[in-house]
């Protein structure tokens, strides 16, 4: 049994590794490419605006630090700051050297619950994310008052693959489980295969970090689906180190 993991570039490669570490066959398929965002110039200064800073992931976190070094500047050490994930979380405190407030199961949903975002009228936040997603969090803190701004530090670009091609490949390797970690990369996998190769790629057990992913993969059509309730390496390996021993 082997894992086909769709997460891109490093994370994707570290991940294949760490199973490959604990005896679980793995292959790497990498749907989506990151880069660097549009609104990347000048966001050293225009953090310095916000009361709370929130990053979405670690590639928001990267691609921030990075520019805010190239222009010379720093994080503000007057912001709260907040990460979706315990990992980012993790990442944004080394960058910025400062406590970072993040919630227990790694989505929108939990985040908006943690007690620094519950009064936040007037307060000027802004979402370090990529081209699209965690609109829940934008419209919610909307709602309560706050000045909500985004700004685009990266920005995903769907990778093209030939199906018909790779389909053989992992049968040959005995792919039985994959990873998809994001809910525009479920859509565009997906879409990618003819309706005879679904009735296969549908068998697969699914390992996805949310709800909200899960409750969409099962409108697809898939048969067994895994909320890891978070997209870290660490957490991903955890869950199907648990299903290979069955434990």
């Amino acid at each position: 049994m082997a894992v086909l993991v769709t997460r891109p570039d490093e994370q994707g490669s570290a991940l294949c590794q760490q199973l490959h570490d604990v005896g679980i066959d793995a292959m790497h398929q990498p749907i989506i490419s990151i880069k660097p965002g549009s609104t990347l110039s000048g966001i050293g200064q225009a953090l310095e605006h916000f009361d709370i800073i929130i990053a979405v992931s670690q590639h928001a976190v990267n691609f921030t630090h990075e520019a805010i070094l190239a222009s010379s500047s720093r994080w503000p050490k007057s912001a709260t700051y907040l990460a979706v994930g315990q990992k980012s979380a993790h990442v944004l405190s080394k960058k910025t050297q400062q406590k970072v407030h993040y919630p227990d199961i790694s989505d929108s949903e939990h985040l908006l619950r943690l007690d620094v975002l519950q009064n936040v009228e007037n307060k000027r936040i802004v979402i370090l994310r990529g081209n699209g997603g965690r609109e829940l969090i934008f419209d919610t803190l909307m709602q309560r008052g706050a000045r909500v701004e985004y700004r685009e530090v990266y920005k995903r670009e769907n990778i093209a693959f030939h199906s018909e091609l790779l389909i053989s490949l992992w049968q040959d390797n005995n792919i039985q489980q994959l990873v998809i970690t994001s809910l525009e990369q479920l859509n565009h996998f997906v879409s990618q295969f003819s309706e005879i190769e679904l009735d296969w790629l549908l068998t697969l057990t699914l390992y996805v970090p949310s709800e909200r992913i899960m409750q969409e993969a099962m409108q697809l059509g898939f048969k067994k689906v895994i909320n890891t309730y978070s997209a870290s390496n660490k957490d991903l390996l955890t869950a199907l180190r648990s299903t290979e021993t069955g434990q």
